[in-house]
């Protein structure tokens, strides 16, 4: 009996704390409790009981903590595992017992899923509230209903579904009305946040009365989004004046200006002084690029017109080959405000007749006020060109002299290869799209196309650095330095090579003698 009385005043005590009581320590000596040393894992206890409880008499202090953990669930695949894991502390006995816990976990969740999907698959689902729409190209869009309506709770839920669901096929789905005309005009890449943002800070500053000129330069300098290029070229290149209530009138006006040159002029094309400036105009459209524009009999026809009535109203310079060149980004961009595709697929023809007319003048006008800015290049013997070439040889002897000496022991004139450069503004260098991209540049700096080009060409012969110097034939330096491998060249390339032509043009630009050696 007193043993008795014994124990049920130590069950009593026990509830409390007292001096004594066995507690958890932790510390450098004491680290935290390890479950892989029990054969269980610890969870909340509940408050021990208070009735005596009769139990055989125990020997050590884990026979007493197994005889008192009937509270846990000692069937659990997980904790048997780790029980086993217990009896011995090899790591890789550790880790294979972590796998199996993994992969029966995984098993567990996977069958959990399957559940779910069976239930949803056999509950009907109203459209109106259906988490999503798949189209034909398995491609998931929210509904409109669901982004209005759904609590945070059901966004939690929906979007696990969501993510499940895309493994899996869906058959084509009729959208909404407001969809489809969502799907329709997202045929290009969805703007990236950067993106928006900067189309935003584009349309508000040529949304004002009056368009701070200053302000759309520094702007269009990192490049021009596509929906606001074509206003933003005629702005920058002269053709458009910065008021917006203004900007309607000239346009008409400079629109009826060229067709009464059409009227003046193009029938003189056949005359016997203007035969060999056409027949020149004739044979180097078809070189142009795109090769999908120039096949295109409705885009040779506006070209030649163009480039004509250019000519016989410049008879200083007349038409010289490489300025049919610059009539393509130009046109390239106006066609683009008028249709969603890329133009090489489009058939330019399809356009009425009145839109492809403004396109052809707005064309020719802007080419007009490029070519002011660098007519030298295209007068007799083109000194313009002949100077340029000559201070690009001048400005790498001084950027890369090891390039420089590589070109000259090979025999390599700069003329041989940057002529082109100069003459057609790297069209024949870069992609279509390289080329708009740069222009976007070139237009927001002052004298971009003449200036600013001389270190662009700077940059780009420098960018070629290693596989310069590993060629060590003339003919094989000059076959690379004419078909460098740009082609899948894009904005990304374009915006590091003109923060390089920056960089020279910030260090030489203002320095009188950097062309002298």
């Amino acid at each position: 009996m007193a043993n008795d009385g014994g124990r049920k005043q130590f069950w009593k005590r026990s509830g409390s704390k007292v001096p004594g009581s066995i507690q958890h320590v932790y510390g450098a000596q004491h680290p935290p409790f390890d479950p892989l040393l029990h054969g269980t894992l610890i969870k909340p206890a509940s408050k021990p009981p208070t009735t005596p409880v009769k139990l055989k008499k125990v020997s050590t202090f884990q026979e007493f903590e197994s005889n008192t953990s009937d509270a846990w669930d000692l069937g659990d695949d997980d904790d048997e595992l780790l029980a086993m894991a217990a009896e011995s502390l090899n790591t890789d006995v550790v880790m294979e017992t972590a796998n199996k816990v993994i992969q029966n976990h995984s098993k567990l969740q996977e069958q959990h899923k399957l559940q779910e999907e069976q239930l949803q698959e056999d509950k009907p689902v109203p459209f109106s509230e259906s988490p999503s729409v798949a189209y034909g190209d398995n491609r998931l869009v929210k509904s409109v209903s669901e982004s209005q309506t759904s609590s945070s709770a059901e966004c939690v839920s929906e979007n696990s579904s969501m993510q499940r669901s895309q493994s899996l096929p869906h058959a084509p789905t009729d959208p909404l009305e407001g969809e489809v005309a969502d799907h329709d005009t997202s045929a290009t890449p969805a703007l990236t946040e950067r993106e928006a943002f900067r189309l935003d800070k584009f349309k508000q500053l040529l949304a004002g009365p009056n368009t701070n000129l200053d302000e759309l330069r520094k702007l269009s300098w990192s490049g021009i989004p596509k929906p606001v290029r074509p206003i933003t070229w005629k702005l920058l290149s002269g053709y458009l004046p910065a008021n917006v209530d203004r900007r309607e009138g000239t346009l008409q006006r400079k629109r009826k200006e060229y067709f009464a040159f059409i009227e003046q002029y193009y029938d003189s094309r056949n005359d016997e002084n203007h035969q060999d400036t056409y027949r020149q105009i004739h044979i180097d459209i078809p070189r142009m690029n795109p090769e999908a524009l120039r096949l295109q009999p409705k885009v040779t026809e506006i070209f030649e017109r163009i480039l004509f009535i250019w000519a016989i109203r410049h008879p200083a310079s007349g038409y010289v080959q490489g300025i049919n060149d610059l009539v393509t980004p130009f046109f390239v961009v106006f066609v683009c405000e008028y249709i969603a595709e890329e133009v090489e697929n489009f058939d330019v023809s399809s356009l009425p007749e009145e839109v492809l007319q403004n396109i052809e003048a707005d064309s020719y006008w802007c080419m007009s006020k490029l070519l002011d800015g660098i007519q030298d290049n295209y007068t007799f013997a083109q000194p313009g060109i002949q100077k340029k070439v000559k201070m690009l040889e001048e400005l790498v002897s001084r950027i890369d002299e090891q390039v420089h000496r590589h070109l000259d022991q090979h025999e390599v004139k700069y003329l041989q290869f940057a002529f082109r450069w100069m003459n057609n503004l790297l069209m024949r260098e870069v992609p279509l799209r390289c080329t708009i991209r740069l222009w976007d540049t070139y237009q927001s700096e002052p004298e971009g196309f003449s200036h600013f080009h001389l270190y662009v060409c700077a940059a780009f012969l420098v960018r070629w650095r290693k596989e310069i110097l590993e060629e060590r034939d003339f003919q094989e330096l000059l076959i690379f330095l004419q078909n460098l491998p740009t082609m899948h060249w894009g904005n990304e390339d374009m915006s590091v090579l003109l923060a390089e032509a920056y960089r020279l043009k910030f260090a030489f630009a203002d320095a009188p003698n950097h062309y002298k050696k």
